[in-house]
């Protein structure tokens, strides 16, 4: 009985040790175009992404920024309108959140997890996204190089 009682003791600490802490000087892996992969929900079920029409961009400088939703064409470049959500990042004891604003809303999310190829944001519903880093892909193979 005592042996697996460290055991569990073992595992629980093996995986709060893993979990990633995230600090101001990674806040520029949010910077670049993001395409979701996984959406899940606190019921325990998960809606996968295979393809996307829309990714989030993030530009953010000094705990402010931008997100807008981009269109990728196939010939590597980016489709946007005008319209953008304003975004601070907010340290609040070992969490990091991200406050959103628009001239019509405001809301937070917290950023879970952010590695320079994957991110995970919770939102207020506890509806988990996971995100893969994305750039340009050039369909057309016309030789041009893509930014």
């Amino acid at each position: 009985m005592m042996k697996n009682s460290f055991k569990i003791l073992f595992v629980c600490l093996f995986l709060v040790s893993c979990q990633q802490k995230i600090t101001p000087e990674d806040i520029h892996k949010l910077n670049g175009y993001w395409e979701i992969e996984k959406v899940s929900f606190k019921e325990g079920e998960d809606k996968e992404y295979k393809m996307n029409e829309n990714f989030d961009y993030f530009e953010i400088a000094n705990n402010k920024g931008i997100r807008r939703k981009v269109r990728p064409q196939f010939n590597g470049t980016f489709l946007f309108n005008e319209d953008f959500e304003n975004v601070k990042v907010r340290f609040e004891k070992e969490q990091v959140f991200l406050d959103y604003s628009t001239p019509y809303a405001k809301w937070t999310e917290e950023l879970v997890k952010l590695t320079d190829e994957e991110m995970c944001i919770k939102n207020d519903q506890n509806k988990e996204y996971e995100y893969k880093k994305a750039g340009p892909v050039n369909l057309l193979k016309d030789g041009e190089e893509t930014k």
